[in-house]
């Protein structure tokens, strides 16, 4: 776990980077790169070391960028022009506040905490990760799941 987490802080602003580069959003730049490391983390045994680490990673990236773009194809312009709705900007909406905190109360620890640390008490990961004793990618990639849980119970 440990070489992944220096993979992680080497090549974080250089996804962050290039995922910006393609969605010039910095709330979906930051979702695409945690997702990167995510999937990178899960097939890490994939990597044949065939190109570079930054190169593996910025690929999928690309890839998670295109399946976004190919999900919202009528929201395609919406992507590149920073409109996208994520969970944060949906708590500006009543409804789906009431929603999400009826999501988030059933949400199992660490997620609820983190997730709840996160976006109401605005706190950095790095922040979070040194609450609970981790790391600032722990943090993260549980800020992550968090917001899947949360996403998938609203749909």
């Amino acid at each position: 776990m440990t070489d992944f987490e220096d993979i992680y802080s080497d090549y974080f602003s250089d996804v962050y980077k290039y995922a910006l580069s393609l969605c010039h959003n910095e709330t979906l730049a930051e979702e695409i790169t945690q997702e990167t490391f995510f999937k990178a983390l899960k097939g890490i045994d994939n990597f044949k070391g065939q190109c570079k680490m930054r190169v593996w990673l910025c690929q999928i990236a690309k890839n998670i960028y295109f399946s976004l773009c190919q999900k919202n194809k009528e929201n395609r312009d919406e992507l590149q022009e920073d409109k996208v709705e994520c969970i944060e900007q949906k708590l500006m909406n009543k409804e789906t506040v009431w929603e999400i905190h009826k999501k988030l109360h059933f949400l199992d620890e660490p997620y609820k905490e983190v997730f709840t640390l996160r976006v109401f008490g605005e706190l950095p990961f790095l922040q979070i990760a040194e609450l609970f004793g981790k790391t600032e990618s722990w943090a993260r990639v549980t800020f992550h799941r968090a917001k899947i849980k949360i996403k998938e119970g609203l749909d």
